[in-house]
């Protein structure tokens, strides 16, 4: 079976999710597989000199990335190995699943719109394979 890849979000999903964004905090669950080799072909410039793996590559971007978290007020409140689900598709394996807590819509925004942020953003672009993102707002039961 032919795996498709989602990288980055679509402009439908984004003007979708920002129409009507929810209100208050929202947790970002990210799932991700990693590259055997780390593939910079789109940012050459943020290339290491030796070629490194895709879960290297991505631990760049987390270095780089978490100040801009903090700076905007989010953080990672989990991050860790996974492997094949226990209740969904046996097709999908994932390497590592990762939460971040965002104050709200606006804050996860302006983050993902930081320049500098964007500027560093290749190291996962490069490290990824495959990836999902899922936005939870809180709720309570």
């Amino acid at each position: 079976m032919s795996r498709i890849s989602f990288l980055d979000v679509t402009p439908e999903a984004g003007r979708s999710y920002f129409s009507n964004p929810p209100k208050g905090e929202i947790v970002m669950l990210n799932l991700l597989k990693f590259k055997e080799i780390a593939e910079y072909s789109q940012t050459p410039a943020l290339a290491p000199e030796t070629a490194i793996s895709g879960k290297e590559a991505y631990d760049l971007y987390m270095n780089h990335t978490l100040p801009f978290l903090k700076e905007a007020g989010s953080e990672v409140v989990f991050s860790g190995k996974s492997a094949s689900f226990l209740i969904g598709p046996s097709h999908e394996d994932w390497d590592l699943v990762l939460l971040v807590k965002h104050k709200d819509a606006g804050t996860f925004l302006k983050f993902a719109q930081n320049e500098a942020y964007l500027s560093i953003a290749g190291h996962r672009t490069a490290a990824l394979e495959d990836s999902r993102l899922l936005p939870i707002e809180a709720t309570i039961f």
